[in-house]
């Protein structure tokens, strides 16, 4: 074959190639065509190639494909929710089962388990400043026996008398009615302890070093009561573990006295008072921790910022990383705070959200032309916001890190509320409801010093989280709390009133009581155990002379007048024959 033979055949050669190659390519990018339209209507991939194709090709003219909302400060939320993983999110993994820590396990009666939190450092705290401030003023007694000091089992005595008259819903009763003894009082108060004594106490009670008080409170506003109120939050947290669901809100202690941080809330029971954050494990309203509002604190270590993130922030320090859920109202809700807690704490948040915030698109705000029972969702990486419309003129906003779907809850029927507003209201009422269980049996007196305010507080607590440690380390009990803070006041009065009924310079009849209802045995007059307990006159007298002594022989009754005394030996010549 001749050169240019051989060239024209590599030529028609090449051309079958490339027409061949050319319909290859056209069949693939049909596929590719077909491919790439399916996944933009079922995925959100194919956002992401797009973006790539506009990095390289510039912005594309057409507007994005997935439909959302702007905040009013250009917040991005997705009309749509994202796709669903079948794996448990991290936020969501519980790292330590609820129940009663080692620290309390053992804590089976009664009072060891309120003991977990009234410990004995508290209490010896309270003895030991009580009896300093006794000393201090009992140059003003006329007697000395009115100002004596007190001891650890006098004032859990004087404790259990609180209890007992908050249980008999008796706390605001005046003292004299209650140490009544024609039957209308309450018996064991005047067999534990006398009134005025109880009066005494109660008047003289302190949790601090008076003499160091005034250095303590130019760095802290609550120097009076500070270390009770610590050694307590402490007991709290090392002695159970919440649930998976907490509650934060604030209580508010009534008082009416002078307070620089009393605060005022109308929408409270009290409405003027001492303001407490707490958190609360929402499912058996366990007080985990709390903080007293005390305003702005002089410089130094007691000064901290007061606005909503930083008091949430330092009530979960206890729960941090443990994947709980933490409900607040729409004081404390934040989208940086629910930020902060899903990715630095591995916390998520369910909470009321105020209509102001910056970040909320109108369509959330503006409803007046959303039907009744309507939900409109919004959803972001790790956040979920719905405005719901629970009647007319009505608008209820709540965000949650918890939550990540639109899923409406069927069992509320036609109102088709959304889930995020069940678990809400579920678990929103934690703090509300110790309040409540507070207020039942409240132990609280009136008093004009603010420091007694929140010791009755820490009281009505320490009651109801002994019921909860007592009802989990004995599951078969079936005891109600009236019972148990009624049965937790006779305990804690119990030692006293086994000391007093050993006293003599007291009547017959109110010894007898007292050792009757303390359980102790009948005491018996010093001499002779056969010597009777009432007296008569003496057979050789010739006035009515009354004793208690008689003849060891003829046992005719005989005053120490008429008595011949001996030692023993000759004692025993005398009755042998």
């Amino acid at each position: 074959m001749s050169y240019e033979k051989e060239q024209a055949h590599l030529r028609r050669l090449l051309e079958e190639v490339d027409s061949d190659l050319e319909d290859v390519d056209d069949e693939e990018s049909d596929g590719e065509e077909n491919i790439v339209e399916f996944q933009l209507s079922d995925t959100d991939t194919e956002q992401e190639a797009e973006s790539d194709v506009e990095d390289l090709a510039g912005p594309a003219p057409k507007p994005s494909r997935v439909p959302t909302f702007l905040g009013k400060d250009g917040t991005v939320w997705k009309k749509h929710r994202p796709p669903q993983t079948v794996r448990t999110r991290k936020s969501n993994l519980v790292t330590h089962l609820p129940g009663p820590k080692t620290y309390a396990k053992n804590a089976k009666s009664i009072d060891d388990c309120w003991s977990l939190f009234f410990s004995n450092d508290i209490l010896n705290l309270i003895v030991q400043y009580t009896n300093q401030h006794i000393n201090s003023v009992k140059d003003k007694f006329a007697r000395e026996r009115s100002a004596r000091e007190t001891d650890l089992v006098e004032i859990k005595a004087v404790l259990g008398l609180l209890y007992l008259a908050g249980v008999l819903k008796s706390n605001r009763l005046n003292v004299d009615e209650l140490w009544e003894r024609d039957g209308s009082g309450i018996e064991l108060f005047w067999l534990t302890m006398s009134k005025q004594r109880f009066l005494f106490l109660i008047r003289h009670l302190r949790f601090d070093d008076s003499t160091t008080r005034t250095e303590r409170k130019v760095s802290d506003k609550l120097a009076p009561i500070r270390d009770v109120f610590t050694i307590f939050a402490d007991n709290c947290q090392k002695s159970y573990t919440i649930s998976e669901y907490a509650t934060i809100d604030e209580k508010l202690e009534g008082f009416r006295g002078r307070c620089a941080f009393k605060q005022y809330i109308p929408s409270k029971p009290n409405k003027y008072g001492l303001k407490v954050f707490a958190l609360v494990d929402a499912k058996t309203k366990y007080t985990l921790t709390l903080e007293p509002y005390v305003g702005l604190q002089p410089e130094g270590l007691y000064r901290k910022n007061n606005d909503p993130a930083s008091i949430v922030l330092r009530l979960i320090a206890p729960i941090s990383g443990s994947g709980r859920n933490v409900t607040c109202d729409n004081w404390f809700t934040s989208f940086n705070l629910i930020a902060t807690l899903r990715e630095k704490h591995n916390l998520t948040y369910v909470g009321t959200v105020r209509k102001n915030k910056k970040e909320l698109p109108l369509e959330f705000v503006n409803t007046k032309t959303r039907p009744v029972a309507s939900s409109m969702f919004g959803f972001q990486e790790g956040t979920t916001i719905v405005s719901y419309i629970p009647k007319k003129y009505k608008n209820v906003i709540l965000a949650s890190s918890m939550h990540h779907d639109d899923t409406i809850d069927p069992a509320t029927g036609e109102k088709y509320k959304p889930e995020i507003i069940t678990f809400y209201n579920g678990t929103k009422g934690g703090v509300d409801t110790v309040d409540e269980l507070c207020s039942t049996y409240n132990v609280a007196r009136n008093t004009r010093r603010w420091p007694m305010v929140l010791f009755y507080s820490i009281m009505n607590m320490a009651g109801i989280n002994g019921q909860i440690i007592y009802m989990a380390n004995n599951p078969n009990s079936n005891l109600v709390r009236r019972k148990f803070l009624k049965q937790l006041a006779v305990k804690l009065a119990d030692e006293h009133l086994k000391r007093r009924s050993l006293t003599k310079n007291v009547p017959v009849a109110v010894r007898e009581r007292r050792q009757e209802v303390a359980g102790t045995s009948a005491d018996v007059p010093k001499g002779n155990p056969e010597t009777p307990r009432v007296k008569k006159r003496c057979h050789l007298c010739t006035k009515d002379s009354k004793t208690r002594y008689f003849c060891k022989f003829c046992k005719k009754f005989l005053c120490l007048s008429h008595a011949e005394f001996g030692c023993p030996n000759c004692l025993r010549n005398v009755e042998e024959p």
